[in-house]
């Protein structure tokens, strides 16, 4: 198909001090969890997205120094001379499709717990240590800075080494140069502190020595929080963040700008945000500098991005969690294949990996961070080798995955539903308050299984063990999903409870009546007990949450939501009681232990709803296990595990890809060689 002339813009060719990038989509640094340890697997993973077309590809973090070690998670390193050949792989992947590799040196300042090097951490003035650890940061004398920048000249030099073309001054996310920037971190009272103009001097020391130590052969690029979020106390768009940018405003060869306080600002859920949500704080940088600018919005619609360059708020569409979703994106625009994105839902939980300590997961796409790992491409999956008929029972995340891409393997595929509509769980989450993007799942994959002749979708179609008897396949795959407790056993309260009156989240969605004084009871802690909360007070309804754990919907945390959440909750009025373990119901009333003391308490209740636990739907799988049958029986997603799409996702993905393979296949790791130091 041919391209859509209206997107042109984005394929122009856009100079970046001494190199070109060959087109406007500009992945930014993002977190993979791989880090230093794993090289081979994160240039693999560079490596696809210059593959998909992104013009210019960045690494993640890679420290500079180690008093900025942010063990146990996943950072690279450019310490010594021994981390140039490891990064110089991913340069190398990179430049192998014609794309720019970027890198971006960073210092944690007080965020780096340096817990591997056990290094007394530094920041502009002695600050508490921003997470893990009760400790504080050691002030940095003068001889500290003259050491720092040091610190990032080498670094820079070193990334020229491994064949980098743009090298980062990483000023955002509360990270060191940022902190001296930000008056809320920021007490001195020399020539680094106090007034703006002393607070910038760090940051155009740093500009000016990473342009002296790559000379004419890379560009350098500031990336710079313009915003806080914290009002006048801090750094604001309107404010300082202005005058940041118009007294250096010609000295980096490109702007990456973005709003800060935390990551979390930075890459908000769509729960909380929409498309494009950073515009109004951005939005002024290209107005005071001639140098080209980036930002990031979670930009998955092609005219968006168009409409971002057309009226001058940036010059590269910049990603992070669209790229993950889709690396290919801009091939499928640059081909006329738009409406083959497998655009980015915002869930972040990609950001939860991060956070987690382990590498990227996606939701829209499971082969991230697998693509050395295991050997996965996300539009390539290897034949398979018969015309085998597989059956495969329930249309939900894992049903239609499975489908899309057994059937690509050319299988012949038939996928039944129960249900009028395709999506399963999906159906019911995505029409919770903020959700409304976690339908693209179904969507994309409904829309991708169109084009397969092999596939078959008959939806309305409830299959009893009778119909999978005889229906002739070789294979049956159960994909049923699974169901809402109702016992109250959860992540705290382990003991079985006699709930007669209790619904589920499942009742509710089926349209159960509800009556009088609601309490949801929380103990899975991810969304559904504050969402569904939001969603019946936003309807009228007399509710309120009662969780075992500290605060509602408390894995959210991992998502980077949390915070928004509480906000959002308090906001509407709703009664939160935390700490509480159920004990039982009553006739009007719910019976209550505190977690920490055990003292019991009681709370008014007229319907009480479990957002618990869930139990495989497997009915299938025991009428179809009590007799011999003549095809093999599988389980992918939630009937095999309750869990995450994602990992719905992703389990009937990799059953696809292995199908036919020699069980337990153990997954690629990477093994420093064992020297002998003694």
């Amino acid at each position: 198909m041919a391209r859509d002339s209206r997107y042109d813009i984005l394929f122009e060719p856009v100079k970046i001090g001494p190199v070109t990038a060959p087109n406007r989509f500009y992945q930014t640094p993002h977190a993979a969890g791989l880090g230093w340890q794993r090289p081979k697997a994160g240039a693999a993973l560079r490596g696809i997205k210059a593959e998909g077309g992104w013009g210019v590809v960045c690494t993640e973090y890679c420290s500079i120094h180690p008093t900025s070690d942010d063990s146990p998670y996943g950072f690279l390193t450019l310490w010594d001379d021994d981390d140039v050949e490891a990064l110089a792989r991913t340069a190398d992947a990179i430049h192998a499709h014609g794309s720019l590799a970027g890198i971006e040196l960073w210092h944690g300042g007080s965020h780096a717990a340096n817990r591997m090097t056990r290094l007394a951490g530094i920041a502009p003035s002695a600050i508490p240590a921003m997470y893990h650890l009760p400790t504080t940061a050691r002030g940095m004398d003068l001889a500290d800075i003259s050491a720092f920048r040091g610190w990032q000249r080498d670094a820079a030099i070193r990334a020229k080494r491994a064949g980098f073309d743009i090298v980062y001054v990483y000023a955002g996310h509360d990270y060191l140069p940022f902190q001296f920037l930000s008056p809320r971190h920021n007490q001195r009272t020399d020539e680094y502190g106090g007034p703006l103009a002393n607070r910038v001097r760090l940051l155009r020391e740093m500009i000016e020595d990473t342009k002296d130590a790559v000379g004419e052969k890379c560009a350098v690029a500031v990336r710079l929080a313009v915003d806080e979020l914290h009002g006048p106390a801090g750094i604001t768009s309107e404010g300082e963040g202005r005058d940041i940018v118009a007294m250096l405003a010609e000295l980096p060869d490109l702007w990456d700008v973005n709003v800060a306080g935390s990551l979390g600002n930075d890459s908000k859920s769509a729960r909380f945000s929409p498309e494009g949500y950073q515009e109004p704080q951005v939005a002024f940088v290209k107005t005071l500098t001639t140098k080209p600018v980036v930002s990031v919005g979670r930009f998955t619609s092609p005219g968006v991005m168009v409409s971002q360059i057309r009226r001058g708020i940036q010059d590269f569409i910049g990603a992070a969690r669209p790229s993950i979703a889709d690396p290919f994106m801009p091939t499928k625009i640059r081909e006329g294949r738009e409406d083959e994105i497998r655009e980015c839902i915002g869930c972040n939980i990609c950001r939860a990996a991060n956070n987690e300590g382990v590498h990227l997961r996606c939701t829209q796409n499971p082969t991230i961070a697998e693509e050395w790992r295991r050997g996965w491409h996300p539009e390539k999956i290897a034949s398979y080798r018969k015309r085998e008929k597989v059956l495969i029972v329930g249309a939900g995340p894992s049903g239609l995955e499975a489908a899309l891409s057994l059937g690509r393997r050319g299988l012949d595929v038939t996928l039944a539903d129960r249900n009028a509509k395709l999506g399963g769980r999906i159906l019911n989450e995505s029409a919770l308050p903020g959700l409304s993007t976690w339908i693209r799942v179904r969507d994309w994959r409904q829309h991708m299984i169109s084009k397969l002749n092999n596939v078959q979708v008959f939806p309305s179609s409830e299959m009893t063990a009778e119909d999978i008897a005889g229906f002739g396949a070789e294979h049956v795959v159960l994909a049923t999903g699974a169901t809402w407790r109702r016992d109250g056993v959860g992540v705290n309260g382990m003991e079985r409870l006699d709930l007669p009156r209790a619904l589920t989240p499942d009742d509710v969605f089926a349209g159960a009546a509800l009556a009088g004084d609601i309490v949801i009871y929380d103990d899975e802690h991810y969304f559904m007990g504050g969402a569904l909360a939001e969603k019946l007070a936003r309807a009228g309804q007399r509710v309120s949450i009662v969780t075992p754990n500290p605060s509602v919907s408390s894995w959210t945390a991992m998502t980077d939501e949390l915070g928004f959440l509480q906000a959002r909750l308090h906001e509407i009025g709703l009664t939160m009681q935390t700490g509480r373990l159920l004990l039982g119901q009553g006739a009007g009333h719910l019976r209550l232990a505190c977690t920490a003391s055990g003292k019991e308490s009681e709370i008014a209740c007229d319907t009480l709803i479990l957002a618990t636990g869930r139990l495989p739907d497997d009915r299938l799988l025991h009428q179809l296990s009590a007799t011999p049958q003549p095809f093999a029986v599988h389980r992918v997603g939630d009937c095999l595990q309750p869990s995450s799409i994602a990992d719905a996702v992703y389990s009937a993905h990799r059953f696809a890809r292995e199908f036919g393979e020699a069980a337990g296949a153990v997954p690629r790791r990477e093994r420093p060689p064992v020297k002998d130091f003694t």
